[in-house]
């Protein structure tokens, strides 16, 4: 089945949304404007755009340390999260939570985390209670490459898998783990392989390539909500820009692979295919282009012009365990 019509140009629009964050984060990281540390999902945009053409607002999502795209995607406001990086009152966390850690309860969004495998086990606590509740709720756990190697992974897979949970399970596979090559860091020729071991389907898919998801997702997405269980979707696609803002991806990566990597880069590749479709022109191209571009830059100048957080504040909504 081909993607709607209807849905082309709103999945086209998020794409180049989420890519026009990360390029204005990265450049205002570079200007010593925003703190902390960045992790930019250049040219992983199709993934999550596609994934949350099935989500409702009440469906829950967990992301990673690399997770702006799969935030933006479930709706979340890039104001907010602008400010956010800002490190702004404003912001998702009220400033405290910075890149790594954005969350909007109300939205679903349960929170990206720094942990590498961390939010496999936290999508199954949620999934576990809309099963008990008896809502057709769906929990999608975004993670990358290398989670597929900890034993949070595992264990999740296992669990979702014996309680039949309503999850997807979606590998942005972008090659590296950190610096280490997918093909040094597991033998399995590939990632989905592994759901055998826990009688659930796994699927390999072109990460870079909306049409060549969507049916696949949607048939994951039919099977959760029908209370057959989670699936594992390896998303296959590259990370263009080093693995955090600053580092040039030199030494473990040769300039020719990211060079034919970018021939594959998802947005050029769904731009072509729309104008062959005659779903998109060059000129409502770049209408759509401008109105992306004006609407980060007024996220920039909310964030800019947002209050600092209060001293006073500084221990609030902060929890400790002893």
């Amino acid at each position: 089945m081909a993607i709607p019509k209807d849905k082309l140009i709103p999945l086209y629009r998020m794409m180049l949304l989420i890519r026009q964050f990360e390029e204005k984060a990265r450049t205002l990281f570079l200007d010593g404007e925003l703190p902390g540390f960045l992790h930019s999902s250049f040219g992983q945009e199709a993934i999550p755009a596609t994934v949350s053409l099935f989500l409702k607002p009440s469906d829950y999502i967990v992301s990673t340390h690399r997770g702006h795209g799969d935030i933006i995607a479930k709706g979340a406001s890039v104001d907010k999260m602008m400010a956010e990086l800002y490190a702004k009152k404003t912001g998702y966390c009220k400033g405290k939570g910075g890149s790594m850690h954005i969350a909007d309860l109300d939205l679903g969004i349960l929170g990206a985390t720094g942990i590498v495998g961390g939010g496999l086990p936290i999508i199954n606590g949620a999934a576990l209670a809309a099963k008990m509740n008896g809502t057709d709720q769906l929990g999608v756990c975004y993670f990358g490459d290398g989670a597929s190697n900890e034993g949070t992974f595992h264990e999740s897979l296992n669990l979702a898998a014996i309680w039949d949970l309503p999850v997807l399970f979606v590998c942005e596979n972008n090659q590296y783990a950190e610096s280490t090559p997918v093909t040094y860091h597991q033998k399995a020729s590939a990632l989905s392989d592994r759901a055998a071991g826990y009688g659930i389907p796994g699927l390999t898919l072109d990460g870079n390539d909306p049409f060549a998801m969507y049916d696949e997702i949607k048939k994951a997405v039919t099977r959760a909500r029908a209370g057959e269980g989670p699936t594992l979707l390896n998303c296959v696609t590259y990370r263009i820009l080093g693995h955090y803002i600053g580092d040039p991806g030199t030494g473990y990566r040769e300039s020719r692979e990211v060079e034919e990597a970018k021939q594959r880069e998802p947005i050029n590749r769904l731009r072509e295919q729309l104008l062959k479709m005659k779903a998109l022109n060059h000129e409502s191209d770049a209408q759509i282009m401008d109105s992306v571009k004006k609407e980060i830059e007024k996220a920039v100048e909310y964030a800019r012009n947002s209050p600092e957080p209060d001293e006073a504040e500084l221990m609030s909504d902060v929890y400790f365990t002893v």
